[in-house]
């Protein structure tokens, strides 16, 4: 194991683990999809460390609020890589707080000087039903029921949705959640997101992106879906998991519709356009510009610098097209990113077990710091990698 690296604490983890979701409530879990979240072993923390974790999510949330500047002027929008169709949302969205950011990731390493920051999924992040609900089970199904866990997520988007809708209470509180149809991941995100939305007063539907319907004129102006058969129903309120880059470039008629609707009011949508600049990686440079050597942040620039560092595209997702550099090219991803612009990241020893796995710790932040759960690989981190839950001492 390098000198470099913090060595990880596991405990043995087991459990019929699917058998508990059931128990909860939550049909959606699927044995074979289980079984890759828990590896049989669990990270401990100590109260502290994982208090750390917390801490930490909640304050880089701030610091990104703070290094936004005023007027969000064309400049810093362009550096930050947002897409000129959504400039009008995003500043929209930034100065109306009725537009409400609902929830995002923080990937953290956790190093010998400190946590550090990898990187903030601030607009469709991921893995709540893992986070949230499995490695809840998990710790039943391993007989652990006196057991703590660094883990408040669904309470604390029940409250987030809540503030949302208390923020708009002129609109009728009817939730659309829509996904990219193909991807059975992100539907059961959306299934958590949805119970926590209805638990905080919403009427939700879920359905893939492709069967929203959406009109910008007269009276049936806004976003409707079908609800039933020969019934269609307008949601004022939309969850998006779709990131909104995305929309921009591969749906830019239905992105202009869905920006002028909620430039009238027709419909809030979440995360908020605004959330797009926190997901920017350039927010990483910005921030280290902004806060030169503070604990929480790696040298990260947006032109390359000798030393070991990750080269990484402004919109990537899901471990793609990362470039390890130390002189010549250590280790690299594919992936959809690559004619992007890039930033650059010191590197940082992940903690590692003694198989050699690395661990990367994943702290959801919903108002502030809610949730830790872990992912490993012997490599790069990617969305393919192992889940693992943690136990608190």
């Amino acid at each position: 194991m390098p000198d470099t690296a913090l060595p990880i604490r596991l405990m043995p983890h087991h459990g019929d683990v699917t058998r508990m979701v059931h128990q909860m409530g939550w049909e959606w879990v699927v044995e074979e999809e289980c079984q890759t979240y828990l590896s049989g072993e669990a990270v401990v923390l100590s109260q502290a460390s994982a208090d750390d974790l917390l801490e930490a999510a909640s304050t880089l949330y701030q610091m990104m609020v703070e290094a936004v500047p005023d007027e969000l002027p064309d400049d810093f929008l362009r550096k930050m890589g947002i897409p000129e169709r959504i400039w009008r949302a995003v500043r929209h969205s930034w100065n109306d707080e009725r537009h409400w950011h609902l929830y995002g990731r923080f990937d953290f390493a956790q190093t010998p000087e400190g946590i550090k920051l990898l990187e903030f999924n601030a607009d469709t992040a991921t893995s709540i039903p893992e986070t949230a609900v499995v490695q809840w089970a998990s710790l039943a199904a391993a007989g652990k029921n006196e057991s703590q866990q660094a883990n408040g997520l669904y309470e604390a988007l029940v409250e987030q949705f809540r503030t949302w809708q208390g923020l708009n209470p002129e609109l009728e509180p009817a939730l659309l959640l829509v996904y990219l149809g193909e991807s059975k991941e992100d539907f059961t995100n959306c299934e958590v997101l949805s119970q926590a939305a209805r638990e905080a007063g919403f009427d939700t539907h879920i359905c893939a992106a492709d069967e929203m319907e959406v009109s910008t004129l007269g009276a049936e102006r806004g976003v409707w879906a079908q609800t039933a058969a020969e019934q269609w129903r307008r949601f004022p309120f939309l969850f998006k998991l779709v990131p909104w880059e995305l929309l921009a470039q591969y749906e830019p008629e239905l992105c202009t519709d869905l920006v002028d609707l909620q430039y009238s009011r027709s419909v809030l949508i979440a995360n908020p356009a605004y959330s797009l600049i926190f997901q920017s990686k350039g927010m990483l440079a910005w921030l280290w510009q902004q806060f030169p050597y503070h604990p929480l942040l790696l040298r990260t620039e947006f032109t390359a610098f000798s030393g070991k560092a990750v080269e990484k595209p402004y919109f990537g997702r899901e471990g793609q097209n990362i470039q390890v550099r130390e002189s010549a090219d250590v280790a690299s991803t594919s992936g959809d990113y690559s004619n992007q612009p890039h930033i650059y990241q010191a590197w940082a020893e992940l903690p590692q077990d003694e198989q050699g796995y690395r661990y990367q710790a994943g702290v959801f932040w919903a108002g502030e710091g809610s949730a830790i759960g872990f992912r490993r690989e012997k490599g790069i981190i990617t969305n393919l990698s192992q889940f693992v839950a943690h136990v608190v001492e």
